[in-house]
């Protein structure tokens, strides 16, 4: 059995590793067939010069023939070395992590909040039907079909403009804080970015929770279970929760690489500086590198997900490793 597993997850790292390159190769040769580059900026430049131009491809690298470029690429990325950033100068691997952080709160908070609403709304409303689901169906469906621009647009402008109750962009505020202050302040601050993440993400969970909680009732096990009168905390704690562990397992291995790939709409409105703005700028001024850096980040993140949501399904239900 130990075996059986070990080859399992053998197949399962080496199928990782594949994708990733395909990836990588995917991602390198898109990104050099855009078209213009950061340099062509130069050539509005009167001072840079041709060979100012010529200089600074050679010190990037990008003088050389495109297998090359890749073959240096991929070699520094296996050492967690992504390049240096055209427009900052500073390693990519820096600007991700000077970032990572802002983007990995944000969306950890609000993933906690979709799941805790999404799952508790979800089974209560398969439990009780009636008027109660009617109305969480439509708010779900409101949740789904409403742009997350146009909602933080409209938050902002209600309660940043016109009552004046939230901030209306950044992190903290001008004056700097320490301590529980400091938390407090950045709680004030990405209290509508969290809003409009939460709104706008949990009804389609919602709603699949709850069509998987009714699949659920229909079974021959529940009829039994409330044939010996068990209570509904009971019933939920015994049979629902475990058979919607696998679907949860699921979705938490798919969420994984939006924790850390932010929002690049919502960063852009809020002027949060995440790993969605840094993706944005990176984008507007062709910064090569650091766009390569964060989609394969995000690339590896996916897979890593997925491998690791396919392992546990594994230990959680033994049926699936026949």
């Amino acid at each position: 059995m130990k075996r059986r597993i070990l080859l399992l997850v053998g197949r399962k790292f080496i199928y990782l590793v594949v994708m990733l390159w395909l990836i990588s190769l995917i991602t390198f040769g898109a990104i050099h067939m855009a078209p213009n580059s950061f340099f062509a900026a130069g050539g509005l430049n009167p001072n840079m010069t041709p060979e100012a131009i010529a200089h600074l491809k050679a010190v990037y690298g990008l003088d050389q023939p495109i297998w090359r470029q890749y073959l240096d690429w991929m070699s520094s990325m296996l050492h967690l070395d992504f390049g240096i950033s055209f427009a900052s100068g500073n390693p990519v691997i820096d600007e991700i992590k000077a970032r990572i952080g802002i983007t990995l709160g944000i969306n950890l908070l609000s993933m906690l909040l979709i799941f805790f609403l999404a799952f508790h709304f979800g089974i209560r409303s398969a439990l009780k039907g009636g008027a109660y689901e009617e109305t969480l169906k439509q708010a779900a469906l409101l949740s789904y079909a409403t742009p997350s621009f146009y909602l933080a647009l409209l938050l902002i402008f209600v309660f940043g403009l016109k009552l004046g109750w939230f901030p209306l962009a950044g992190l903290e505020s001008l004056e700097p804080k320490e301590g529980a202050a400091k938390v407090l302040d950045i709680a004030w601050h990405i209290t509508l970015p969290v809003t409009v993440i939460v709104f706008t993400g949990f009804g389609s969970l919602m709603l699949y929770i709850r069509s998987l909680t009714r699949n659920i009732l229909k079974s021959d096990y529940i009829f039994f279970a409330r044939a010996r009168g068990l209570s509904q905390k009971t019933l939920i704690r015994r049979y629902i929760y475990p058979n919607l562990m696998p679907f949860i397992v699921t979705i938490l291995g798919l969420s994984l690489p939006g924790l850390l790939g932010g929002s690049v709409i919502l960063e852009q409105i809020f002027s949060i500086d995440g790993m969605g703005l840094l993706f944005y700028q990176s984008a507007l001024s062709r910064d090569y590198p650091v766009i390569m850096g964060i989609l394969v980040v995000g690339a590896f993140l996916t897979l890593l997900g997925n491998m690791i949501a396919d392992l546990v399904l594994l230990w959680i239900d033994p049926h699936r490793r026949k």
